[in-house]
C-alpha cells in the first residue's frame, strides 16, 4: 500500500533548509539549555576543612609516598624535602618514620632513569643514621649490584658512588655480610670487562677498549677507585687495635671475645636456621677467609690491571693504586703459603 501524501510531506520537511529572515533570531533546538543564569555561591555537600596544618610526621609520610610518582620532578622535590627534614634532625632524635619503612622506598631509586633523582638520593642517603645503615647493609648491596650491572652507563657510575658511601659508613659490614665479598668482587670483574671462563675454575682477562670517550674514562677511573677502596676494606692490613688487643689489657687477654656482642644477629655466619648457601653467598668474616677466596682470581685481576695501565691517564693511575692494594693485601697470605 503506497504512502500517503501527508507522510511524504513530513519526510520532505526533514531535508528542507529553514529560511532565515532578516532581524529574527535563529530558532532554538529542542534540547537547548539556558545557561545565562549566574550563581552567587556554590554549595558542596561534603568537604574536609582543617583548622590546623598537618604534622611534620604526616608531611614526611606524604612525601615518602610520592617517591613512586612517575614524574621525575615530583620525585626529586620529595627527596629534597626528605633530605632537608633528616638533615635538620638532631643526632639523638628518632626518625619521623621507622627505618624499615623508609628504606624500601629509597632503594629502587638507585637505578632511577633520571640523573637528578639519583643525585638527590645520594644526598639523602648521607643523612641516614649510621647504625641503621649498618644493620641493613645486605639490602643495600642487593640493589647496588643491580645498579652496577645496569645497561645504562650513568646508572652504573652512580651505583658505584653509592657503594663508595656505603664502604665509608659500614665498610666492615659490607665485606662480611652474606654475599657481600664474593658477589661484589664478581660484580666488579664483570663491570670492568674481566670475564669468567670455564665455570669459575679458569679466568681470562681480555683487553677491551674501556675508554672510548671522556665520559668513559671518568666512569672506568671511578669504578677502579671504588674497587680499590673495596679491596682495602676487605683484605687491607688491619689496624693495630683491630689486629691485636692483648698488650693493652695485660694480663687479661682477648677480653672483647667474652663480652656481649654489640651487633644484631652475631651468629649469622653459622647459618643455623637459614637455607643452605653456595660459595658466593657465604659470610667471609675474617681477612684470611677473604684472602683465600680471592687467591684464585688474583691472576685475572693482575692481567686486567695491566691492560688498564696501558690506557694511561686517570685510568692508569687508578689501576696502579688498585694493584698496590692487591699486592699489600695478599702479601701476608702469600708469605703464609
Amino acid at each position: 500500500m503506497g504512502a500517503s501524501s501527508k507522510t511524504k510531506r513530513d519526510k520532505k520537511k526533514d531535508f528542507q533548509k529553514a529560511k532565515l529572515k532578516v532581524g529574527k533570531t535563529k530558532p532554538k533546538s529542542a534540547n537547548y539549555t539556558d545557561t545565562s543564569f549566574k550563581a552567587r555561591s556554590i554549595v558542596v555537600n561534603q568537604q574536609s576543612i582543617r583548622t590546623s596544618a598537618p604534622s611534620a610526621d604526616a608531611q614526611f609520610g606524604h612525601h615518602l609516598s610520592l617517591l613512586t610518582s612517575h614524574s621525575s620532578s615530583q620525585c626529586r622535590d620529595s627527596l629534597a624535602y626528605l633530605t632537608t627534614t633528616l638533615a635538620a634532625r638532631t643526632p639523638d632524635a628518632p626518625l619521623p618514620k621507622p627505618f624499615g619503612v623508609i628504606l624500601p622506598e629509597l632503594l629502587p631509586l638507585l637505578y632511577h632513569r633520571t640523573a637528578s633523582v639519583r643525585a638527590q638520593l645520594l644526598k639523602l642517603l648521607r643523612t641516614l643514621p649510621r647504625r641503621d645503615v649498618q644493620d641493613e647493609v645486605g639490602r643495600f648491596i642487593m640493589h647496588v649490584r643491580l645498579g652496577m650491572t645496569n645497561i645504562v652507563a650513568d646508572i652504573r657510575v652512580d651505583s658505584v658512588e653509592v657503594l663508595s658511601w656505603l664502604l665509608d659508613v659500614a665498610g666492615n659490614e659490607v665485606v662480611s655480610c652474606p654475599g657481600g665479598w664474593a658477589k661484589l668482587v664478581r660484580c666488579f670483574l664483570a663491570v670492568l670487562g674481566w670475564e669468567e671462563i670455564g665455570g669459575g675454575k679458569s679466568w681470562s682477562s681480555q683487553s677491551v677498549n674501556l675508554a672510548k670517550t671522556a665520559a668513559d674514562v671518568k666512569a672506568v677511573a671511578k669504578q677502579l677507585q671504588v674497587f680499590g677502596q673495596f679491596l682495602r676494606v676487605g683484605i687491607g692490613s688491619p689496624t693495630p687495635s683491630r689486629a691485636d688487643g692483648r698488650s693493652s689489657a695485660f694480663p687479661l687477654r682477648d677480653v672483647q671475645r667474652h663480652l656481649l656482642p654489640r651487633r644484631p644477629n652475631c651468629y649469622a655466619h653459622l647459618n643455623l636456621f637459614g637455607a643452605p648457601r653456595d660459595e658466593d653467598s657465604e659470610i667471609y668474616e675474617d681477612r684470611e677467609d677473604r684472602q683465600t677466596w680471592l687467591r684464585p682470581f688474583q691472576p685475572v685481576v693482575a692481567r686486567g690491571l695491566e691492560g688498564a695501565k696501558k690506557l694511561g691517564g686517570e685510568v692508569g693511575r687508578a689501576a696502579a693504586l688498585v694493584g698496590k692494594t692487591v699486592a699489600e693485601g695478599m702479601g701476608g697470605y702469600e708469605d703464609e703459603d
